[in-house]
């Protein structure tokens, strides 16, 4: 009997991730010698094929020794003291920040604005450390709470107004139980203003992935191990496909994985290239033998 491989065709690259491999590629391309600062995107695989093209990835601590290169920002953005050290040691910035997020720095900076006269805080629904965060936190010199769960809740002041935002990856569903937590645990609810800013191309994603894992016997979910809205996107096909694995790329793939089974769906993140979506999926049929890829 053929095994069924299906790819799906909403699993990949988002487009602000899209637009920053573009934009580095073209600048190689052109000659120049580009240094991309921290990972231009989550994924081992694709970073390894950007550094064989030549784009060199530097980290923050490294910045004020580069002088006169060319620097890429990321879709994930940068704070603003980033742009100033740039500046002063003649850097030609490629600014890739994804609109999505450059839209979301603003709203931070407008949030605190109308905190700071009321005696407010911004809360962020986000990942601690993660590149986005930094940014956005960066927008108000680090005057924001961020929390990454409704544990955390605990370090804001209840009795004060609040002004919530997330990550643009946050999972819906977390978001809208920490707004409910919130709203209950204030004071005054009237003083808290929530602001979704999660990005809809990423979280339509998740009732897609949904359906898409409920769909296979097994499903392949490919994504480096870096990528935060990876975790969240794998954890949604978990919850609905127990037989869901998470994998870098095929090398990771169990030959067990497939006993006994007639189907498989493989999905990814939106750091996660098409290509190597496919990949999996040749090595899948040549693991399992003759089978029919879809």
């Amino acid at each position: 009997m053929d095994m069924k491989v299906e790819i799906d065709d909403k699993s990949g690259f988002c487009f602000g991730v899209v637009t920053a491999i573009t934009r580095a590629e073209e600048s190689i391309a052109g000659g120049r010698e580009v240094f991309s600062l921290g990972d231009i995107v989550h994924n081992r695989v694709e970073m390894q094929r950007l550094e064989k093209m030549g784009l060199k990835t530097i980290q923050h601590e490294e910045l004020s020794s580069l002088h006169g290169s060319t620097l890429l920002i990321r879709a994930h953005g940068e704070p603003p003291a980033t742009y100033v050290l740039a500046e002063a040691n003649g850097l030609k910035v490629i600014d890739a920040t994804c609109p999505v997020v450059a839209r979301l720095q603003k709203l931070v900076l407008k949030a605190h604005e109308q905190m700071m006269p009321v005696g407010g805080q911004v809360v962020i629904l986000g990942k601690r450390g993660h590149a986005e965060v930094v940014g956005l936190t960066g927008q108000v010199g680090g005057d924001a709470l961020v929390v990454e769960s409704v544990a955390d809740l605990d370090v804001v002041d209840f009795s004060r107004p609040v002004y919530l935002l997330s990550q643009t990856t946050q999972s819906l569903a977390l978001f809208e139980e920490v707004k409910r937590t919130i709203l209950a645990r204030a004071a005054d609810p009237s003083a808290v203003t929530v602001n979704d800013t999660i990005c809809r191309q990423v979280a339509n994603r998740e009732p897609h992935l949904r359906e898409f894992a409920a769909r296979y016997d097994v499903v392949l979910f490919v994504a480096g191990r870096k990528s935060s809205n990876g975790r969240v996107l794998f954890e949604v096909c978990r919850g609905v496909n127990p037989k869901s694995f998470n994998i870098e790329d095929e090398s990771e793939l169990e030959s067990e994985w497939f006993e006994g089974v007639s189907s498989v769906g493989i999905c990814g993140a939106t750091s996660t290239p098409g290509w190597l979506m496919r990949q999996v999926a040749d090595a899948v049929e040549r693991l399992c033998g003759e089978r029919k890829i879809k």
